[in-house]
């Protein structure tokens, strides 16, 4: 039973971010971690998941269609498909068009996690160049969830965690080692 669900979304410089957080991740086995980065739609190969996979060793999935979300694993956004988790705790891939110039978008990952899990999850949103992602923090808040946004003096490119910043209240801005310990905690915080 999924219990806790943490989204993160990226681009422009996140890999090293995302890396910098699975190195301290601990996932317990009624949680999961949700990832999407931009990445180039032909891109069919798990480059990517192979090279996050050296930062953990909790198993990283490029979930197929239909394909039912564990806990204690990481989902990776598979290249030109949006991910979506639907109500039964499965995800689907659509590749219906490009949302902010990006498939997968990070919010269409967002919109649908923070329909599913409300108040149960965490929206993490990292550097990158354009506003894909600050629509679905807006919906997480307002699902009951968390928000958290890179510190915008640490990323790559600002224009993210900023256009989040801009359209909704974020709970916690944080360094990507901030977010690692952060997560951990709140994995650990169980609701009675």
């Amino acid at each position: 039973m999924i219990r806790k669900v943490a989204v993160i979304g990226g681009s422009a410089g996140s890999i090293k971010v995302v890396k910098a957080i699975l190195e301290q991740l601990v996932i317990p086995p009624h949680s999961a971690v949700m990832v999407c980065l931009h990445r180039l739609q032909t891109d069919t190969s798990s480059g990517l998941r192979d090279v996050l996979q050296y930062s953990t060793t909790i198993p990283i999935v490029e979930p197929q269609d239909r394909e039912a979300i564990q806990g204690g694993h990481i989902y990776l956004a598979p290249a030109n498909y949006h991910l979506v988790v639907e109500l039964d705790l499965c995800f689907t891939l659509s590749s219906s068009p490009l949302v902010q110039y990006s498939r997968p978008s990070i919010d269409v990952l967002f919109l649908s996690a923070s329909e599913v899990f409300q108040e149960n999850m965490v929206g993490i949103l990292l550097t990158g160049a354009n506003k894909d992602g600050a629509f679905g923090m807006k919906l997480i808040r307002e699902s009951g969830g968390l928000t958290i946004v890179q510190e915008p003096s640490e990323c790559f490119i600002d224009t993210m965690p900023r256009a989040a910043m801009h359209l909704t209240a974020i709970d916690h801005i944080l360094t990507s080692k901030e977010i690692g310990n952060w997560l951990n905690s709140y994995f650990q915080e169980i609701k009675p």
